[in-house]
């Protein structure tokens, strides 16, 4: 090998050396902090959610059976009376069924007479001592079993009945239809909602609520209700809390009773609704508060992880004294060190170091 090649080999090794001895830059991983604003007591306590407003008495109406719809009379926003035809199915197999249950009735109708009738002959003979006792003891057999066949007959026939009833959906109660959902010749499942009746005059409002206030909301609860296309204000009182959480929208429905409600109010209308969650024994209104999670104690009393932001999903959190009072159903009264508005970490306080940069939770 030449110097001169060998000299680019060198140089050639010593470029690639150079380039696998630089540190790659890693991308920073921040720890996930949850955090609460430090307000006062009412400032917590007196909490607003959305919600929607429905109707009091909203029926999903929906057919008992599968097929095809062969007639539907429902419209948005149309008003019906109690015992309209909403919608009907075609209803060809169970009106069939039914056709051979009336005709299977009407022969073990006659079966029975015609043994009644043998039965009766055969029970003067046997009085008259015409017959033997076998004799009569048949007769009387083949009754019971002729009327067992009736009984079984007309029970069908009323199954059958029943079956071609859930063909037809007829408004339980005066109302306006909300929703529609269904066409004529369309096939349908059994309990397919078909149309949505909005019936009686009153007007709820329905909200979710999160796992962390749901045990203060009461049956009975006074709220006020808001909403954005009215200009009035509205009160109400909690009348249905759910036990268990929607999976939809991973809160738990709660119904608020609307006490004078105004006919401006339509179904589907925004809303919001304000609990007042102070106790009786909570601290006064004006008092900042802060959760007891979110106070450390250590050599130099107690302390809290202020986050000061550097945009909306990251912080850095520093280390900050704070002077803490009696500690109330809302959290530890605060006396001096924190103001309105800031910031502080509410879990995680051992882990955390001062002027360490988080994630916001």
């Amino acid at each position: 090998m030449s110097l001169q090649k060998k000299y680019v080999l060198i140089a050639a090794i010593a470029v690639c050396s150079g380039c696998g001895g630089k540190d790659e830059k890693k991308e920073e991983v921040l720890r996930p902090v949850k955090f609460q604003v430090v307000g006062t007591a009412d400032g917590q306590q007196i909490r607003t959610f959305s919600g929607t407003a429905k109707a009091g008495d909203e029926i999903q109406l929906s057919f008992r059976s599968s097929g095809i719809i062969a007639e539907i009379n429902a419209k948005v926003g149309q008003t019906v009376k109690k015992g309209d035809l909403i919608a009907r199915l075609d209803n060809i197999e169970a009106t069939l069924a039914y056709e051979k249950a009336v005709s299977a009735l009407r022969a073990a109708e006659s079966s029975m007479n015609t043994a009644k009738t043998e039965l009766e002959r055969i029970k003067a003979l046997y009085e008259r001592q015409g017959v033997s006792l076998s004799d009569y003891q048949a007769a009387k057999n083949s009754y019971q079993s002729a009327l067992d066949q009736y009984e079984s007959a007309k029970r069908n026939k009323s199954i059958q009945q029943t079956q071609v009833s859930y063909g037809f959906i007829y408004a339980p109660s005066d109302g306006i239809i909300a929703d529609t959902d269904g066409a004529q010749n369309e096939n349908i499942s059994a309990g397919q909602v078909i149309a949505v009746l909005n019936a009686g005059a009153d007007i709820n409002v329905e909200v979710g609520l999160p796992e962390n206030v749901i045990n203060k909301v009461q049956l009975g609860m006074d709220t006020e209700i808001t909403f954005s296309a009215l200009e009035e204000k509205f009160t109400a009182s909690v009348i249905e809390v759910a036990p268990i959480v929607d999976p939809g929208s991973a809160t738990y429905l709660v119904k608020i009773g609307i006490t004078n409600a105004s006919t401006a109010i339509k179904p589907g209308m925004a809303a919001n609704v304000t609990f007042n969650f102070r106790s009786g024994d909570a601290a006064d209104g004006n008092t900042l508060i802060i959760p007891l999670k979110a106070v450390g104690e250590d050599g130099n009393g107690n302390f809290v992880f202020v986050i000061e932001p550097d945009d909306q999903q990251t912080g850095t959190v520093k280390k900050q004294s704070v002077e803490v009072g009696e500690l109330t159903p809302d959290g530890f009264k605060v006396m001096k060190g924190l103001t309105e508005g800031q910031m502080i970490a509410t879990a995680g306080l051992q882990t955390l170091l001062d002027g360490q940069k988080v994630s916001l939770q």
